[in-house]
């Protein structure tokens, strides 16, 4: 039987960065994947598979609405190669995936293929095409989720389907009704809607994105009905029928009367939930609450002190790169190090375009809270940057304490905001306040100049271009 300082059970984000981390620290390590590839959900059928189909919809977009304004002709008619659109996709993850291989490889991590279930607390047994039992000090659960789903609809993942589904279709949907108006329903929904599809979104909450600021869920509304989305807010689906090549979904909205939509696909967008299923927890002593997550005190450790769960498997955010932090957090706890996370800085993204990012308290928290605290925003209309490249829909926001001007929050819509909040976060980690943000250069013409914009409106109100 093979022994080990850690396992880790699963090989998404959290998992397989832990195990890296791990082997970084000079413990022995292994890793265990009842997939045949490694890099879970969010590198097989989520993060990277939806951003590639939402890269290539956005080219076919901007070729079919831009080019021409742009002054470029393109004679012909353009079409949609949907099979080779998704195929791009596959050799994204494909290539992705390997890359997961080789750093496995690079790290001398041991990696076994099969489905890891608890004998007991240091004991897992891995049943694949063989059993196999393998022995470890501490173990990391790192199993992630699965879609969830409303007790009575039937998925037949045809026509009623998932975001794994919607990954991979066949064909362009003429009528996709989405249930569910977070994250990955609106992502995977403008995907399908700039390649011609009609979209409904159904949202049971009173706005989309409904965690997040109110200010962006009202801009990215006004956003998507511009694009010819429909969305219908506190509407509570009831059923779900397939006939045919029909589906047909009823709602109550929030006067108490009866909606009928008919679409020719339903993508079913209500969440996810952890994955445990087969993992045997009770035998090792793990403890699962309530909502099916494994409980876990402030060190990660679950009610088995040698046993550790990161990810979405536990409380908090369902995010790739939350998972990330714990793994490294867990990691270096086990090698005897005092790490930290800060949970407040983790940053949430939508990538529809205009993308949306959000990091600290939203203006709603703070207002429960009782802080007084000062809003400076600007808008993305009015960067040059902006009108270069014809994004003008969104905005910067940020949230300074009143008194002490220490920024809480930093919200915005707009091109390119996932990769702008990173500038937020550092600002956020080191206590910057919205004086220290709008002294910074910011490169022109950039759509970063947003950031400096909106810290000069919350300074005094002396935003400049505006």
């Amino acid at each position: 039987m093979n022994s080990y300082d850690v396992a880790i059970i699963g090989s998404g984000p959290g998992g397989y960065v832990a195990a890296i981390r791990c082997a970084q620290l000079g413990l022995k390590t292994a890793i265990i994947e009842k997939y045949t590839t490694l890099g879970g959900t969010c590198l097989n059928v989520g993060c990277i598979p939806s951003k590639a189909l939402l890269d290539s919809s956005h080219h076919y977009e901007d070729a079919i609405k831009h080019f021409e304004e742009h002054g470029i002709d393109i004679p012909g008619e353009i079409k949609v190669n949907l099979k080779q659109m998704i195929a791009r996709k596959q050799s994204v993850v494909d290539t992705t995936t390997g890359g997961i291989d080789f750093l496995m490889k690079k790290n001398n991590i041991d990696v076994y293929q099969g489905l890891g279930s608890f004998k007991d607390a240091t004991h897992i047994i891995i049943k694949g095409d063989k059993d196999t039992e393998i022995e470890a000090k501490n173990i990391i659960i790192a199993t992630g989720s699965k879609p969830s789903n409303l007790p009575f609809i039937t998925l037949d993942k045809e026509r009623v389907i998932t975001s794994t589904e919607a990954l991979k279709l066949k064909e362009i949907p003429k009528h996709m009704i989405v249930i569910g108006g977070g994250v990955i329903g609106l992502e995977l929904g403008q995907v399908y809607k700039r390649l011609g599809a009609e979209v409904t979104v159904i949202e049971y909450m009173d706005r989309i994105i409904p965690t997040m600021d109110a200010g962006l869920s009202k801009e990215l509304n006004k956003v998507l009905k511009k694009q010819k989305f429909k969305i219908n807010t506190s509407h509570k689906v009831k059923s779900v029928e397939r006939i045919g090549d029909e589906v047909i979904v009823k709602a109550d909205n929030k006067k108490g009367e009866e909606i009928e939509f008919k679409g020719d696909y339903c993508l079913v967008s209500v969440g996810r939930r952890p994955y445990t299923d087969g993992l045997n927890a009770e035998a090792a002593g793990v403890k699962l609450n309530e909502r099916g997550q494994i409980d876990v005190n402030e060190h990660l450790q679950t009610s088995a002190k040698n046993i550790y769960a990161i990810g979405d498997v536990i409380k908090g955010a369902m995010l790739a790169h939350k998972a990330e932090e714990e793994g490294v957090f867990v990691a270096e706890t086990i090698a005897g190090q005092k790490p930290h996370i800060n949970y407040n800085l983790i940053p949430g993204v939508v990538y529809t375009w205009p993308e949306v990012a959000s990091v600290g308290q939203t203006e709603e928290q703070l207002t429960e809270a009782g802080v007084e605290y000062k809003v400076g925003q600007f808008p993305m209309r009015a960067l040059g940057r902006s009108r270069a490249s014809m994004d003008l829909d969104g905005f910067v926001k940020i949230l300074a304490d009143k008194t002490t001007d220490e920024i809480l929050g930093f919200h915005m819509v707009g091109a390119r905001a996932a990769d702008l909040i990173a500038e937020a976060v550092v600002a956020m980690e080191f206590r910057a306040s919205a004086e220290d943000i709008s002294r910074m250069s910011h490169a022109h013409p950039t759509f970063a100049e947003a950031i400096k914009e909106a810290a000069l409106a919350a300074t005094e109100n002396r935003a400049l271009h505006v």
